[in-house]
């Protein structure tokens, strides 16, 4: 297969135009146009053109919008061309697995391509590189020596910068081949090389806005880690900003960005022009809300001011709100030439349309979006919906591209971070497939699952029909399978008391770090409740300090930006987990999620908290309310990890969306009162003490209109 993968090139109609006559001629191989740039001690060298094919091995190429005559002008491009080469030969002998001894296993290619078939009255001819038009060019290419499969493979992963992407640890402690630690330092090394999907939208450059999307552990944050340090080197003089909603991700969007950019630049990034920063800010640190604030002469509002104006749940957006009104009413000067937004999905529209407003045009916007972060969502917004629309009416973001156009809509359909096994199983919880009441929520388009990577095995994705799904094959690496068993991806452990389960928990983080080689910034214990994780935390903490091993709860024993710390193991709420990973997670106290108060957003807890898996989840709870998801759990195993279900049909999915609604906390109590209230006098009426005749005839016949009418019209 052949893949043309848009860079930015110095010349596109040129680059254009050679990547269309290689597609004509070549069967298989990748051209990277403006793709990578290379960087000396003394220079940047950028390629306007790339190839990488088991037929031709590496060929950068030189696209030159002049005709040479003079003999200066041919030595002129003959010294470009062994500069490009040097730097490239340079960049290629780093990497272990392209070296054959003291030598490169494959030598790089250079040619020369000009409009027309150049003139020559020097009658010079230079001893290697191509120089010529490219019809000629592709009949050199035919005479050049061909790859192994391992080189070609190589070559991707040392010219798409992941090799960067390996962790820094090197598990020295690692000794037993089978430990949990042994298996990790193969998965690690397993992820090597970008797909073709995170490929394409790590360096796809459209000339406008552009959408990345794929589930938790696709590579969203990678791919723009790596775009925002790509185009930092590109344009050192741009103004780009890289947010996120997590704080607890700055740590990991830093440490790649900073890695990106060295391969790019042989330099740190210039942290005046390239900006990694929170959506908000806070005191301490800008974020996107606050420079903008700034940069309009008004307040930064905090989070006391916003939760007490708008609430909790509404605070962001609300401030959000407050400035953009400020700023329609403003001639605006736009602060960014590129904006990156990371976990888009839990950021409200209006932040998006002040980012727009604020980045100069062509209004460079690139979102990544979990398709699946919130289960309860009706459907991915539009971009009309985000962005809003312009004063007659006009969409002002279009994600439509043309033929031989960088894609404005990128899907990464291969889920890196879960097991199939976890991910089935998060999903069946997450949903309630096996809940005894039925489903508690569903997306409004069926076939979605199959672009999430679910295969159908029997029935059909038909609203109204009950289907079986099973995670495809393609969904998720080959390792998987090889290195981790089902069984032990994904173990359930319900307990009695709370005491219990904590004993439990430390115990196993014990033989984690003894007997499983794993570290300490390799496990996450993920707590559901963020309001009560303070209390909560504390009780397994001094467990584990029983027990000689330190630990921390996120935001509170250590910085909001930081997860996970050298010799201690992190406990983090639900919202500080989000964004982050690893090995071992314990996903604690998930009895929270079996409520039928607010069900919906705690089931989407337990979701969030399964997928924060890199390899193995433990699924612990205790008390009476754990048995409905240890019931619910333990039928996914008895199904094979396959999802059977019924899918809703539209009237069915709009009583799901209302019975299931999120309601303010306050309403819990009198939700208990009342129903407590209700039980007394159904089981009086149960005994013979009471008769519904007994009721004052105004209630009784309240009661009986409200019982036959069922809903209301009101309260639909």
């Amino acid at each position: 297969m052949f893949e043309v993968v848009y860079g930015e090139s110095r010349n596109r109609y040129a680059a254009r135009a050679l990547a269309k006559r290689l597609d004509d001629v070549l069967d298989e191989g990748t051209v990277y146009l403006g793709y990578p740039v290379l960087a000396t001690a003394d220079e940047k060298v950028q390629l306007d053109a790339l190839l990488v094919s088991r037929a031709h091995g590496v060929v950068a190429f030189i696209l030159s919008d002049t005709q040479p005559f003079t003999s200066d002008e041919w030595s002129d491009l003959v010294a470009e061309q062994d500069r490009l080469y040097a730097v490239l030969e340079s960049h290629l002998s780093r990497h272990d697995s392209l070296r054959s001894g003291r030598r490169l296993a494959t030598s790089p290619n250079t040619a020369t391509i000009f409009p027309n078939a150049p003139h020559n009255d020097t009658n010079e001819t230079p001893d290697e590189g191509f120089f010529g038009a490219l019809d000629e060019a592709i009949t050199w290419l035919e005479g050049l020596t061909p790859v192994s499969e391992p080189i070609e493979r190589a070559l991707h992963a040392a010219l798409q910068r992941v090799t960067t992407i390996k962790p820094a640890k090197k598990r020295a402690s690692v000794v037993k081949p089978t430990s949990r630690g042994a298996v990790m330092k193969q998965i690690e090394k397993g992820i090597a090389n970008l797909d073709r999907w995170q490929k394409a939208a790590a360096i796809e450059s459209p000339e406008g806005p552009q959408r990345i999307r794929g589930l938790a552990g696709s590579g969203k944050t990678v791919v723009l880690a790596l775009k925002a340090a790509y185009w930092h080197s590109q344009h050192p003089e741009w103004n780009i900003a890289l947010t996120f909603h997590s704080r607890a991700l700055y740590q990991q969007i830093d440490d790649l960005v900073t890695r990106f950019a060295f391969e790019h630049m042989n330099d740190k990034p210039d942290p005046d022009r390239l900006r990694i920063v929170h959506s908000w800010g806070s005191s301490g640190k800008s974020g996107i809300y606050s420079l903008i604030a700034r940069s309009l002469g008004e307040v930064t509002r905090d989070w006391s001011y916003a939760m007490a104006t708008y609430g909790r749940d509404n605070a962001f957006q609300g401030v959000c709100r407050e400035l953009l009104l400020v700023a329609q009413n403003r001639n605006i000067d736009p602060i960014f030439d590129a904006v990156l937004i990371d976990e888009a999905q839990d950021l409200p529209p209006e932040f998006f349309q002040l980012v727009y407003l604020f980045t100069k045009e062509p209004k460079r916007i690139v979102w990544g979006y979990d398709e699946l972060q919130k289960l309860s969502d009706a459907a991915m917004p539009s971009t009309d919906e985000l962005f809003g629309k312009g004063p007659s009416g006009e969409s002002l973001i279009s994600l439509a591209s043309g033929e031989g156009e960088a894609r404005r809509d990128i899907v990464l359909p291969i889920c890196y971070r879960n097991t199939p096994w976890a991910l089935a199983t998060a999903h069946a919880l997450g949903f309630g497939v096996y809940r005894s009441g039925g489903l508690l929520q569903h997306f409004d388009e069926p076939t979605l699952w199959k672009d999430i990577g679910y295969n159908v095995l029997r029935g059909s994705l038909e609203e109204g029909t009950t289907v079986t799904l099973e995670r495809s094959a393609e969904s998720y690496p080959s390792y998987f399978p090889t290195l981790v068993r089902p069984d032990d991806a994904v173990i359930l452990k319900p307990f009695v008391t709370e005491a219990e389960q904590d004993s439990w928990v430390a115990d196993e983080i014990v033989k984690n770090l003894a007997d499983d080689e794993l570290e300490h910034d390799d496990i996450l214990v993920v707590l559901p409740d963020p309001y009560r994780a303070k209390s909560r935390a504390p009780r397994l903490m001094r467990e584990l300090h029983a027990r000689g091993i330190p630990s921390h709860l996120v935001g509170v024993n250590t910085s909001v930006d930081e997860v996970f710390q050298n010799g201690s193991i992190a406990l983090a709420h639900i919202h500080r987990a989000k964004g982050n990973e690893a090995p071992m997670v314990y996903a604690i106290d998930s009895q929270f999620a079996s409520s039928d108060f607010n069900s919906v957003t705690r089931r989407n807890s337990l979701f969030t908290a399964i997928t924060r898996s890199r390899a193995w989840v433990r699924i612990t709870g205790f008390g009476d309310k754990m048995s409905t998801i240890t019931s619910e759990a333990t039928e996914v195993v008895n199904n094979g990890y396959q999802l059977k279900f019924p899918i809703p049909t539209k009237a069915e999915l709009a009583e799901l969306r209302h019975v299931h609604r999120d309601r303010p906390e306050r309403e819990e109590a009198a939700i208990k009162k009342a129903t407590d209230s209700l039980m007394t006098f159904l089981e009086a009426i149960e005994r013979g003490e009471l008769d519904i005749q007994d009721l004052p005839p105004a209630v009784r016949t309240r009661l009986t209109r409200r019982l036959r009418r069922g809903v209301s019209d009101d309260d639909a």
